[in-house]
């Protein structure tokens, strides 16, 4: 694929790509909008890498791989992960 950045190659065949951006990156999220991409996001054939690549490089926005942002962090940090002297 000519002009896609290898680390994403297999986001032309998300079943995002012919959505709404609006959709994943809203303004304004709302419960409903979220089950809506949620929705698109559960039939797609690279969800696994989608999810994959937004917990590894910590996208800070949208909804990737069918997790929202508080998802996607509480999947890289779960809770008790900080040592009790943390920020002391």
């Amino acid at each position: 694929m000519r002009g896609v950045i290898p680390e994403i190659a297999w986001a032309p065949r998300g079943a995002c790509r012919d959505s709404d951006p609006d959709l994943f990156f809203p303004l304004t999220s709302s419960a409903e909008q979220e089950e809506r991409a949620k929705g698109v996001c559960a039939g797609c054939q690279v969800l696994a890498d989608c999810r994959e690549y937004a917990l590894r490089t910590g996208e800070p926005d949208g909804i990737w791989g069918g997790l929202t942002v508080e998802e996607r962090r509480r999947a890289r940090f779960p809770g008790g992960w900080q040592h009790a002297t943390a920020g002391r």
